[in-house]
């Protein structure tokens, strides 16, 4: 029986490589639109699946083969290292992660651990190994951060304003930056660990970061993101940067050493390269369209085709992750029509 051919269409665009389709992958694909992955929800938390190898592959592999993505992301949460660097963290249904133990000061930073990644979340490796040997497709894997995880350390659970972030960023710069620098050494090691395991590219996830103006991300992230980038870069796989709502930050990430800038649907291809942004760009369909008509969903994603595929630096996502009350039947058929739009528009 002959193996099937790899498809390395996404690590193509990633390095801004001819291809003869545009890749697509969602965020959030893996999960909670889907009907078989409630039914095992119904079971087990999500800690408990991503605990499950054989389980947690099934799950990330699911849209893979029910969409005919181009890519793989790793089911897990950004919160997965904390618990081994000392955080009581807890993923809530319909809260999101709770932290018992918020961060109030200098103590409180200089009590947090360092984590072993082969000691302390060894089935996050595990799962990624099953995967390589299972996937025809790239597997990306990921992590959270510092400013989005200090965010729901600080805050102790999700936040709508990130006031109590702020105020401690502001008031105690030297207890923030040594905090920034803990979450930045978390995040190098645990992702250098994945990237051994075989993830094959990268995105770190800034979610709550367009909080923050330009100046203040200067000052307070960006000397973190550098470093975990640079880092990072040794491993030659493609990173991906990803935040919601930080379209100001744009260029900001476009300085840092990174091959993907991830949009969400407030930027337009167009604005981005009109600023300057010449790196692949991933994005940006705002997913609440896919709950519209077809012929809505089809216009919009040929718009945005249009733009991305003016160069090969163009991965087709959405703006931020697939949620719930999403037809899986609807991301199937998006999916064609990136593929075959873009095969026969392609220039």
């Amino acid at each position: 029986m002959t193996q099937p051919t790899f498809n390395d269409t996404f690590l193509k665009a990633c390095r801004g490589e001819a291809h003869d389709h545009v890749p697509v992958w969602y965020m959030r694909q893996a999960g909670r639109s889907q009907p078989e992955y409630r039914k095992i929800k119904e079971k087990y938390s999500l800690f408990e699946i991503t605990h499950q190898p054989e389980l947690c592959a099934y799950v990330t592999k699911l849209p893979v083969d029910q969409y005919n993505n181009d890519a793989a992301i790793l089911y897990k949460d950004i919160m997965t290292p904390l618990p081994a660097i000392g955080v009581d963290v807890e993923i809530k249904s319909g809260i999101g992660p709770v932290i018992d133990n918020p961060i109030r000061s200098k103590d409180d930073v200089e009590k947090l651990g360092m984590i072993n990644p082969e000691e302390d979340v060894p089935y996050v490796l595990d799962t990624i190994k099953l995967l390589r040997e299972q996937l025809t497709v790239p597997l990306i894997s990921f992590g959270g951060a510092p400013f989005t995880l200090a965010s729901y350390m600080i805050e102790g659970g999700p936040s709508k304003n990130y006031n109590k972030t702020k105020a401690f960023m502001y008031a105690e710069p030297e207890a923030w930056h040594m905090l920034m620098d803990k979450l930045g050494d978390v995040t190098i090691t645990y992702v250098k660990s994945q990237i051994a395991a075989g993830a094959q590219a990268i995105q770190i996830f800034d979610s709550w970061v367009g909080a923050l103006n330009v100046a203040d991300y200067r000052a307070f992230v960006k000397p973190v993101m550098t470093r975990i980038f640079t880092e990072l870069r040794k491993e030659n796989v493609p990173l991906i940067m990803f935040g919601v709502g930080a379209s100001h930050l744009a260029n900001e990430w476009n300085d840092l050493p990174l091959d993907v800038v991830g949009l969400d649907w407030r930027l337009s291809v167009n604005e981005a390269r009109e600023r300057g942004i010449q790196k692949t760009v991933q994005g940006n369909l705002d997913p609440a369209i896919l709950l519209a008509p077809w012929n809505v969903i089809e216009e919009r994603a040929k718009a945005i085709l249009d733009q991305g595929m003016q160069s090969d630096n163009f991965i087709f996502n959405l703006g931020h992750g697939v949620f719930p009350e999403v037809n899986p039947d609807t991301l199937r058929r998006l999916t064609a029509f990136v593929h075959e739009y873009s095969a026969k528009h392609s220039r």
